[in-house]
């Protein structure tokens, strides 16, 4: 296995490998990995010639009093458990090898990037579609991966490729839950023995969504609002959202006659946790 820090040598090896004709699987991290980013590539083994992964705790998708010093950076392990599944290149880059001095241009993301996150986050999908074009440029792949669990960031990337014409397939992949149900997720390592119990609202909530859903209901006021009492009953410590909305373009609904998605976002302690599950009709 390959590892690289260099944007030049790393698309150098992608374009070659691109040029005989391989077909080339990339997944984006910022380390931490959980079998959550193992699955992702995994798929890429199964499916492509090459695999590539990115280890980037990028900063320009954490605003200010969010956890960027802290993100938790396991650099080794992943290494090793990357070169363990398989994989052929690495590119795990130095903030200045992204962001150089000077650097001022960033990538103004799709109008699916406005609700939920948006409105809590709101500088966070300007560094997350920038970063994840330039990784675009710099590793030419034939398919990027991306988790459900993050099921925004994969529609506003998949929005954006579609919007720019980017030439690369975005895959979503199913979310890695733990056997309770918990949503596989760097943060989760935030959770003290105690909050850990707790975290489970989140799973609790979306399963309570999704049997009313299944049993007819379809007044997205009356399923948010269960959401809600569900939440608050379970242990969350602050709700940020916890929304049904348009599966495609995350567009507000007052009924469900289309593809739908529910979304959460609650802080457990002081760890923000999300989670999201299909309304599919």
């Amino acid at each position: 296995m390959k590892v690289l820090e260099h944007p030049d040598l790393a698309y150098s090896q992608v374009a070659q490998w691109r040029q005989s004709g391989q077909r080339v699987g990339l997944i984006p991290t910022m380390g931490a990995l959980h079998a959550g980013h193992l699955s992702l590539v995994r798929r890429s083994l199964e499916e492509c010639d090459r695999t590539v992964a990115t280890i980037f705790v990028n900063p320009t998708q954490f605003g200010p009093g969010e956890d960027f010093a802290k993100y938790p950076r396991t650099q080794q392990e992943d290494l090793s458990g990357l070169r363990e599944l398989g994989v052929d290149l690495v590119f795990a880059p130095s903030q200045s090898d992204l962001y150089p001095e000077g650097y001022s241009t960033f990538v103004q993301p799709p109008a699916a990037a406005e609700p939920l996150e948006g409105i809590f986050r709101p500088i966070h999908f300007r560094g997350v579609v920038t970063v994840v074009l330039k990784l675009f440029h710099i590793l030419p792949a034939t398919i990027a991966y991306f988790g459900q669990k993050d099921y925004q960031q994969l529609t506003v990337i998949r929005r954006m490729v579609h919007d720019l014409n980017v030439p690369i397939l975005v895959q979503g992949c199913p979310t890695v839950r733990q056997a309770d149900g918990l949503a596989m997720s760097s943060r989760n390592r935030y959770l003290t023995d105690q909050q850990r119990p707790n975290a489970l609202c989140l799973w609790k909530a979306l399963g309570s969504a999704k049997r009313m859903f299944e049993q007819g209901q379809r007044e997205v006021t009356v399923i948010e609002a269960e959401m809600q009492r569900i939440l608050k009953q379970e242990g969350a410590d602050r709700i940020d959202y916890a929304r049904i909305v348009d599966a495609e373009y995350l567009s507000d609904l007052q009924r469900i006659d289309r593809n739908a998605v529910a979304l959460v976002a609650v802080h457990v302690g002081q760890t923000r946790l999300i989670d999201n599950c299909m309304l599919e009709v």
